[in-house]
């Protein structure tokens, strides 16, 4: 542990905004296949070749959202435009990467890509906080109590996720999910409702947790990078982060909704350099 260190380049000046829903785009790069695009167009998928024609075009009654690529399967996770239970979910779809028929129609939020053909998937919410393995056939074939962002180890031995609940104080950790169904545990996160991890070169993550930068390494060591705002605890949902990794720098954003009015936001940006201790 202590292999990385930051140091901040730059801090904006903090921004306070009224508070605009994105749009989204009505086509959208989702994922890469050889030399192939998997691009979303309104409530279809479509494979592109490298000189834009389509292989397939995929319709899916919802709006394609993320994709991942394992062997010779495709993961669609969708949002509906219809509220339901589930708010927005769509349905997840296994599609044959080659044709882009459907091979299974399964459920989940957010997944990840073994190889192979397989994938985890999970779901959290109404008494569900589950990670299913799905062969390529869509089978299940293993359960873990977890879920949140998903970072499979390069070697197999496991999956670790920056799990994401809605408890108030949270119960969420940085954890490892073994082929055997088994976790392993890691440190206790504050915010249950941390965004998606970076990944440094040597697999250690870089996880934002209610306001502080910390690092995880592939043994679930941890230690604090920087501490970059106060988050008062129990008021970690009035904050919103997002990092980005580009080669050695790190970008940081935090939207902080207005605490007697939502519709406000007040938005920081940091940049940090990256680079491994001497």
């Amino acid at each position: 542990m202590g292999r990385w260190v930051l140091e901040v380049l730059e801090q904006r000046p903090a921004e306070r905004t009224d508070r605009v829903m994105r749009a989204r785009a009505a086509t959208a790069s989702l994922a890469v296949a050889g030399g192939d695009r998997i691009v979303a167009e309104e409530e279809s998928v479509v494979r592109l070749d490298e000189a834009g024609d389509a292989k397939w075009r995929h319709p899916c009654a919802s709006r394609p959202r993320t994709a991942h690529v394992s062997g010779d399967r495709l993961l669609l996770l969708t949002d509906s435009r219809e509220y339901h239970a589930w708010g927005h979910l769509g349905p997840a779809l296994l599609l044959d990467l080659a044709d882009g028929r459907l091979v299974a129609e399964l459920r989940g939020e957010s997944g990840a890509s073994l190889g192979g053909g397989r994938f985890v998937l999970g779901l959290e919410g109404y008494g569900t906080f589950d990670t299913w393995l799905h062969e390529r056939d869509g089978s299940l074939t293993t359960t873990w109590r977890s879920y949140g962002h998903y970072v499979p180890d390069p070697d197999g031995s496991g999956v670790r996720v920056v799990e994401r609940d809605r408890r108030i104080p949270s119960r969420s950790r940085v954890v490892r999910l073994l082929p055997d169904g088994g976790i392993e545990r890691g440190p206790r996160l504050s915010d249950g409702q941390a965004p998606a991890p970076v990944v440094l070169p040597d697999g250690t993550l870089v996880v934002l947790d209610a306001g502080v930068l910390r690092a995880v390494d592939r043994g679930l060591d941890d230690r604090e990078l920087a501490s970059l705002l106060p988050v008062p605890p129990g008021e970690a949902w009035r904050f919103r982060g997002e990092l980005t990794l580009d080669g050695g720098t790190l970008t940081v954003t935090v939207e902080e909704r207005d605490a007697e009015d939502p519709t406000v936001t007040t938005r920081r940006t940091w940049t940090l350099a990256v680079s491994a201790r001497r």
